[in-house]
């Protein structure tokens, strides 16, 4: 009998294996007729300690150990906190959902945490909106690295959140809402224009801070999110266009990457009313050639699957509006580990759900 099990085990992790191989394994023609299939995994998060309380999560980020970072604005209910404690701004998990560590200072951080990017050296950056800066912390969080921008000064004509937005050629921001760092040179990219009124920017700095370059992509009203990809692309998400814009790392506009949506239910006007927009957050698949766009789409409450190179939706995840396992309520922040595992911060929802391969899928969304 005890054979016969570890027989079945081996021949069980052989598939998931599989599995894993040939949707970022190297390229073959079965593997890229294939996309990948998610499901929540309902054993993870562990359950945290204390009776700890979340506000809205902000954003979340995976280190290179696959251990995943989430910010907790702390934004409760007072009488959520006659039933247990509030939870730290800064909360890592490992892989399996447990809790390893928990930081931030209040005095250093802006409550409203928007979302973070762990570097190739494992500091942890950190951006929120409004704040007018951005931040770089040591892995644990027990030494401020760098800031680039003052807390609460604001790149306006008065300096505050009420002035006129400048989107000036220098380092401070706005609504600084998403950071990457370039492994190669160490160049810190910054998307400054969270909300609507404020800058509209994508900002580079170098590893010291020092101000580059900037551009400001046509037609944006928000510069919600970037990230940049293995081969120099800077894909921008324009949250109230509906779409992603492509942009090298000079600012030189390449290509749109559309993201049509329809109401789930016909609005009875005919009219759909955008309620987030469809491109909110965005993280790359873990293969080196990046196959794969994970795009948080608020108005259908989904995540899209999009072949990066053809922009075309491959496929989508999620069950709609509301808080069973599977369902977002305004999923805010995303991120995927070396697995291709995909995890969802949810600001209204309070949670973090993480989706794992269970097998391929070669039918589109329909869209």
């Amino acid at each position: 009998m005890k054979t016969k099990t570890s027989v079945l085990v081996r021949v069980g992790t052989c598939a998931v294996l599989a599995v894993a191989a040939g949707v970022f394994g190297p390229p073959s023609p079965q593997a890229q007729a294939g996309v990948p299939k998610y499901e929540a995994d309902l054993s993870w998060p562990k359950p945290l300690p204390d009776r700890w309380v979340l506000g809205g999560l902000g954003g979340v980020c995976v280190d290179a150990q696959d251990h995943v970072f989430l910010l907790n604005r702390q934004d409760v209910l007072a009488g959520d906190l006659n039933a247990g404690r509030l939870a730290p701004l800064i909360i890592e998990l490992d892989p399996a959902g447990t809790l390893v560590n928990s930081w931030g200072d209040p005095n250093l951080l802006e409550s409203r945490l928007h979302s973070c990017h762990v570097d190739k050296d494992n500091n942890v950056w950190i951006g929120s909106a409004p704040s007018g800066m951005v931040q770089k912390y040591s892995h644990d969080g027990s030494k401020l690295l760098l800031q680039i921008g003052k807390k609460g000064v604001f790149d306006s004509s008065d300096g505050t959140v009420k002035g006129k937005p400048l989107n000036s050629n220098a380092a401070q921001f706005f609504m600084p809402s998403s950071i990457f760092v370039d492994p190669q040179n160490g160049d810190v990219y910054v998307s400054d224009g969270e909300s609507a009124g404020g800058n509209r920017r994508v900002a580079v700095m170098d590893r010291t801070g020092k101000f580059l370059r900037q551009w400001q992509p046509e037609g944006m009203e928000t510069v919600h999110c970037l990230t940049v990809a293995n081969d120099g692309l800077v894909y921008v998400c324009n949250r109230l266009g509906d779409r992603m814009q492509v942009y090298d790392k000079s600012g030189n506009f390449k290509k749109n990457i559309d993201v049509p949506w329809k109401p789930y239910t016909p609005p009875p006007d005919g009219k759909p009313t955008a309620s987030g927009g469809s491109t909110v957050a965005l993280a790359l698949s873990p293969d080196s050639n990046q196959r794969f766009i994970y795009l948080i789409n608020q108005n259908n409450s989904e995540i899209e699957i999009i072949d990066r190179q053809t922009g075309k939706i491959l496929s989508s995840f999620g069950g709609g509006v509301g808080h069973f396992p599977g369902q977002f309520d305004q999923p805010h922040g995303i991120a995927v580990d070396s697995k291709g595992n995909v995890y969802v911060a949810e600001n209204r929802g309070k949670r973090i759900q993480k989706f794992r391969i269970v097998g391929t899928a070669t039918r589109s969304a329909g869209l």
